[in-house]
């Protein structure tokens, strides 16, 4: 998500007890994971959207779907692949999904 969102992300946790866990997080999934050989970014953020949905964690989704769409993929895409793990996830996170996913579409 690039270099402004993980200075944003640290300082919003200055100085505070959030801190330790954004370093960790920084460190270890936003460095070591996204970086590591075998999936692209494209791919790695596709396989994010599916997670994210399954876990109804819409706070980061929406950042995933604005990530998704800088790494490449289309809005077709995206929306195909929400409308992808309404048969995994069930229907109620399929639909709360694509409700944040339009809403980021809609910014556009």
């Amino acid at each position: 998500m690039g270099e402004e969102y993980v200075a944003r992300a640290m300082a919003r946790t200055a100085h505070s007890e959030s801190t330790d866990l954004q370093h960790f997080v920084t460190e270890h999934v936003w460095d070591a994971v996204w970086n590591r050989p075998g999936l692209n970014r494209r791919d790695r953020s596709l396989l994010n959207l599916g997670i994210l949905t399954a876990l109804r964690a819409h706070d980061e989704l929406a950042g995933h779907v604005r990530g998704a769409l800088n790494n490449g993929l289309t809005r077709t895409e995206i929306a195909e692949s929400i409308i992808h793990t309404a048969g995994y996830c069930g229907a109620p996170a399929a639909l709360a999904a694509m409700r944040i996913v339009q809403q980021e579409f809609d910014k556009r």
